[in-house]
């Protein structure tokens, strides 16, 4: 178990404003074991922590979500949209958690009690904790292949029948950016859900082995037991442990690759929808139409999340209205990312001319396995219409807080006379790639610890990537010292032609906002690699201690 001694870190020294805190009566608590017997009796409730990704990703409770004090308006109403649903927020005692507590209340949320104890109160009642993020998925992933023996090749294996030119085809699990930035040579683009649907046109013999991959684990394993449970004539098995498993073996990726899924024929999209209709049945998935959809809407005692789970690009083109964007294999694989409430309801689409289809099931398929209530919505849905364009944060009102804006050119000119001072307050891997020069980097609630490192008597100018934290966080200032906001944030400085500095400067505390994830990215040791596999091999086993998660295997 995960040492949770409290951390080394500031409270937050910018307290949130009275405008934000219309409740400032003392904030009840739950236990954590309320908390469990909720999760064991499929009760809807939210466990949110408030610390930043990096100390979350120490130590965790299994559905526990992360939403971070820094960022919590531009979380809450994706992640928890019916305001009166039980919601428990918790630190380790750094003094993050009541802050965000009363922005939520600030935010409509009527329901907001804190951890009794923090999570160290957790640990006390002999609870498990985990490390790492996207758990519930890692650990469900486990959970499969430990049950149903999903079967594997190691890359050295699969390494040979490539030089050997057997009958193979490497098709790669993960969203395309990821492929794109490193992936088995040879290997093809079919993120987790389209598998189904497009296997039969990708591998139409079923002499040829089905190879499937991700980054580590997870993706991999629910992507070949997906081929498995659909029934494909093929032989079909994961890559072990991924690419990770590929360059520790000492093998060289592809970087850069642009291989993406053919398109499906009519007689692949109908094998592949007969297949994944049967696989949803029999994992007890929902079927629903338009009407059934209105209910769902109006029942106000229940959480409601709609996804379309197709492709970003087919989204773009036209969606129905209130479905946000979430690819179905990423909504597996990272289901806390969308969903904070356990026990909220889920409602699938897929093609927007008859709402069901085969990602649609596959995708409810495992949803409904991993103890969530999923329905997939099909029929006669013309009368819902479309909607096009790229999805979009839920986002709640912005303060007035009084702050005004300045213009990237004359930004340049208050920093030339040495007159203003930029905090950036994007998350720290943007900030290293690209930052006004001369820019300080804080994460929103460690903005006041910032603001004393400042030269005297200089305007401090907050900036973000888009622009969109800085016009919340400008409440967290008391009155007389509000900020100047940057137009446009830094991307309208880079709008404007000015330039930006890379790498770390004026970073104050390390960042610990970000998790640097030991399967992402190009640039891992071989010890972080490992260290992660065996920490994915060893989820089966604090599972079957938990004892709480619900999960369920066809």
């Amino acid at each position: 178990m995960p040492d949770t001694a409290p951390p080394d870190t500031a409270p937050p020294d910018i307290a949130t404003p009275d405008t934000a805190t219309p409740d400032t009566a003392t904030l009840a608590t739950r236990t954590a074991a309320d908390i469990r017997r909720d999760w064991i009796d499929r009760r809807e409730v939210a466990l949110l922590d408030a610390r930043e990704e990096g100390p979350y990703s120490l130590a965790h409770p299994l559905f526990a979500v992360s939403v971070p004090l820094s960022r919590v308006e531009l979380l809450a109403y994706d992640l928890l949209p019916r305001r009166d649903v039980p919601v428990t927020v918790y630190d380790n005692g750094e003094g993050y958690a009541e802050p965000a507590a009363r922005r939520l209340q600030a935010l409509g949320y009527r329901d907001v009690t804190l951890l009794e104890g923090w999570l160290a109160g957790w640990t006390a009642a002999g609870f498990e904790v985990y490390r790492d993020v996207n758990v519930p998925s890692k650990a469900f992933g486990e959970w499969v292949e430990h049950h149903r023996h999903t079967p594997s090749l190691s890359a050295d294996e699969v390494k040979t029948l490539v030089d050997t030119g057997a009958d193979l085809v490497i098709l790669d699990a993960r969203r395309y950016e990821e492929f794109q930035t490193m992936a088995i040579p040879g290997g093809t683009s079919v993120p987790g859900a389209e598998l189904v649907k497009r296997v039969h046109d990708i591998a139409p013999d079923p002499r040829t082995l089905v190879v499937v991959n991700c980054a580590g684990r997870t993706r991999s394993i629910i992507g070949t037991q997906s081929l498995v449970n659909a029934g494909i004539p093929n032989r079909v098995a994961a890559l072990r442990n991924g690419t990770i498993g590929w360059t520790l073996a000492g093998l060289e990726l592809d970087r850069g690759r642009d291989g993406r899924f053919p398109a499906v024929s009519p007689e692949g999209d109908a094998k592949g929808r007969e297949a994944a209709r049967a696989v949803a049945d029999r994992a007890g998935v929902g079927r629903i139409g338009p009407a059934a959809l209105d209910a769902f809407r109006g029942d106000e005692r229940r959480t409601l999340h709609l996804f379309d789970v197709r492709t970003p690009e087919e989204y773009e083109a036209g969606h129905l209205p209130g479905f946000r964007h979430a690819a179905g294999g990423q909504l597996v694989q990272a289901t806390d990312e969308y969903v904070a409430v356990r026990g909220a309801r889920i409602v699938l689409a897929d093609d927007p001319a008859g709402g069901g289809g085969p990602r649609a099931d596959m995708t409810a398929s495992w949803l409904a396995q991993l103890g969530w209530e999923v329905h997939v919505l099909e029929g006669d849905v013309a009368s819902l219409g479309i909607e096009s364009g790229p999805d979009r944060r839920r986002l709640p009102p912005v303060p007035d807080a009084g702050a005004e804006t300045v213009a990237p050119r004359d930004l340049l000119a208050l920093l030339e006379n040495g007159e203003a001072a930029v905090i950036d307050i994007t998350r720290s891997p943007r900030y290293r790639a690209g930052h006004i020069p001369g820019a300080y980097f804080s994460t929103r609630a460690r903005l006041g610890g910032t603001i004393a490192r400042l030269p005297k008597g200089v305007r401090p100018v907050l900036t973000c990537w888009d622009g969109t934290l800085t016009r919340y966080a400008a409440a967290d200032f008391p009155p007389g010292a509000v900020p100047l906001l940057l137009e446009g944030g830094t991307q309208g400085w880079v709008a404007a032609g000015l330039p930006l500095s890379a790498g770390l400067e004026r970073l104050g505390p390390e960042p610990d906002d970000v998790y640097k994830r030991p399967y992402e990215g190009t640039d891992n040791s071989a010890a972080a690699m490992q260290g992660y596999i065996d920490w994915e091999l060893e989820l089966v086993d604090q599972l079957k201690r938990d004892g709480a998660h619900n999960f369920r295997i066809i």
